[in-house]
């Protein structure tokens, strides 16, 4: 039985239940990487270039471990996923650069593309899939279908966890963030955790609805191209006003976040902002120490009435 391997880093974050739920449904077996270690991150480290960003050497680290334990892994291709914008250049590149960089090890690679300007939507992108499977394509549209259901849920899903978080008491600190990074245990988990010890409230942005988001972003910027980082701009207008403070956290070099944190240190000025960059390095004393120190900028705030910095 052919079995697909999934890395559990990138967009498994954003669709690991429509991918797995749509392999299941058509009796397909499927193996996903463990969650980042330091072995992984430091696996991916020695097949990236230095100037690919934190994000991007941990995706490789996983593809790296999947390489030998699978027939086929799973690396989509994306471009254009909806009418909101595009997608950062990595999202596109890393079929090509997966299947470069482990050319020598015969890896074999499944695939989907996304490009809505060349009429790929997701339906058709995943119709081929299953045709490459050597699946009917009645059997596939039904998966895809139930497939479907199972990624709304979690949105759903989703959105109530948001709402928990929210009325939790305590200082709550809204989190703008990518979710292959904030919802990785080795690179964001910290960070939550963190913010729990000192008796704060992470709250995640990226758990907002994406419809309300994407509207609520063109009130920050009406021009940004990056339909991920709109949806992270959009949950800051949409949350602002029920959180204490906002954490900016991303990885180091990501091109998109730095210009989109500037953005947001620039134009969002009514509540207490702090930009956090996580570059692999070990240990989390400086992180203790920046995330203590915004904290106490906070609670000062807040005792003293005034709002901001």
């Amino acid at each position: 039985m052919v079995k697909i391997g999934i890395p559990k880093a990138f967009l498994y974050y954003r669709y690991h239940h429509l991918w797995e739920t749509f392999l299941t449904h058509l009796g397909i077996d499927y193996i996903v990487s463990p969650d980042t270690n330091k072995d992984i991150m430091n696996s991916g480290m020695t097949y990236a270039i230095d100037e690919a960003c934190l994000s991007s050497k941990i995706y490789l680290g996983h593809v790296a471990w999947l390489r030998d334990k699978c027939d086929y892994i799973l690396v989509p291709r994306i471009s254009t996923p909806g009418h909101s914008g595009s997608v950062c250049t990595k999202f596109l590149a890393i079929y090509d650069v997966v299947k470069n960089t482990f050319r020598e090890d015969g890896i074999r690679l499944l695939y989907y593309n996304i490009d809505l300007w060349s009429a790929d939507i997701e339906l058709r992108a995943f119709l081929k899939m299953g045709r490459f499977l050597g699946k009917k394509r009645s059997q596939t549209m039904v998966a895809y279908l139930v497939a479907k259901q199972a990624e709304k849920a979690a949105q759903l899903l989703d959105e109530y966890l948001l709402d928990q978080q929210l009325q939790e008491t305590g200082i709550k600190i809204l989190i703008v963030s990518h979710r292959y990074n904030i919802c990785d245990g080795y690179i964001g988990g910290p960070i939550q955790k963190l913010l729990r010890q000192q008796g704060a409230v992470p709250i995640i942005g990226d758990y907002a609805n994406r419809r309300e988001t994407l509207e609520r972003s063109n009130e920050i910027s009406a021009t940004l191209p990056w339909s991920f980082n709109r949806e992270l701009v959009g949950a800051v207008a949409l949350l602002k006003r029920q959180v204490d403070g906002i954490i900016l956290m991303t990885t180091f070099p990501c091109g998109p976040d730095s210009l989109v944190n500037e953005i947001l240190l620039r134009k969002v000025k009514d509540i207490p902002m702090i930009n956090l960059i996580v570059d692999g390095q070990e240990g989390t004393a400086g992180l203790e120490t920046r995330i203590e120190s915004f904290l106490d900028i906070i609670r000062f705030k807040k005792e003293d009435g005034h709002a901001g910095f």
